[in-house]
């Protein structure tokens, strides 16, 4: 088996189809994983069908091991936390990722067009997708993975100098038995279904997305999924329109010291700003917040909080009579 130098350790074993690579069975050692965007000169352009689905059967091809350093641990992809796919890959096959259980973040480019059947079957962990854009049009890459799951899922969209995260509730499926009826009757519950169909032609319009804010508070959700959804498309406000800005802020302002408290976790400091930043502010939720920085020991957002403080309600000047 020939040995090449990578980014990961990995064991693949590939078949070369026309002008590109196919990954036919792919095994690796590291929580942080990067497949190749080229093997022996070709584009690594699929995944096939359990390409990494731990147990899954062999299958002919070629062999060649990927070095990045002293193998870590056994190798075994369900020790895989954070994948990156290759950029050129173009489709991934079913059941791909089956059984990735630690799975948290999965990282890819828009030039995936298509996502097979149950790819991401009791990925139970998968919770955040990180979509890097290659070219100014939009690709289908995020809707082919968001329109797949079920679960909640956070996307940060980088790309042409800007960047873009959005949430997309998660909603459920399931079968109910109608007896009477004698046959199964389908329901989906939870706030999240409308998020993860609101692509059209297989693209996503900011518009389309803000517009289904207020039907998924008119119903049963969970409202820090509606807080972090709102907080994400004010603090990267891509193709955020006024009313859409007008009508975030105010659910923040109706949550003001769980923002606060969401920001201070996020450590980021412009999302603390604009939680500083929200109308109402009382006395009570800042002391909270400060309690708070400073048993995280998170020194710059105590004094950001203590500067907000001190503006909202400066000290009274004491006087004394003669």
């Amino acid at each position: 088996m020939e040995t090449i130098s990578a980014l990961s350790n990995w064991r693949l074993r590939f078949a070369r189809e026309g002008e590109g690579v196919t990954i036919l069975r792919a095994s690796t050692c590291d929580e942080d994983a990067v497949l190749p965007d080229e093997l022996f000169g070709l584009p690594v352009t699929r995944l096939s069908d359990r390409c990494l689905a731990p147990g899954a059967a062999e299958v002919e091809g070629e062999d060649v091991q990927l070095v990045c350093g002293a193998p870590s641990a056994d190798f075994d992809n369900r020790r895989i936390r954070r994948l990156t796919l290759p950029r050129p890959l173009k489709s991934i096959g079913d059941y791909a990722f089956l059984n990735l259980r630690a799975m948290e973040t999965l990282c890819v480019f828009d030039e995936l067009q298509g996502v097979g059947g149950a790819c991401f079957m009791n990925c139970r962990a998968f919770s955040k997708l990180e979509l890097t854009r290659t070219s100014g049009a939009q690709g289908p890459a995020l809707a082919a993975i968001v329109s797949a799951l079920p679960q909640e899922l956070t996307v940060t969209v980088r790309g042409n100098g800007e960047e873009l995260r959005l949430v997309f509730p998660e909603y459920t499926e399931r079968y109910e038995e109608n007896s009477p009826a004698r046959h199964f009757d389908f329901k989906i519950g939870g706030a999240g279904y409308p998020y993860h169909i609101v692509f059209r032609s297989r693209r996503l319009e900011l518009t389309d997305y803000d517009a289904l804010f207020p039907g998924m508070l008119a119903v049963e959700h969970e409202e820090d999924t509606a807080l972090r959804l709102a907080f994400c498309r004010l603090r990267w406000p891509v193709g955020l329109s006024e009313k859409a800005r007008g009508m975030y802020r105010a659910y923040l302002e109706k949550h003001r010291e769980e923002t606060l408290l969401y920001a201070l976790g996020t450590r980021d400091m412009e999302g603390l700003r604009l939680a500083l930043a929200l109308d109402g502010l009382t006395r009570e939720e800042l002391a909270a917040a400060l309690a708070a920085a400073r048993a995280a020991s998170y020194t710059e957002a105590a004094a950001a909080l203590l500067e907000r403080q001190h503006r909202l309600f400066p000290p009274q000047r004491r006087s004394w009579d003669l």
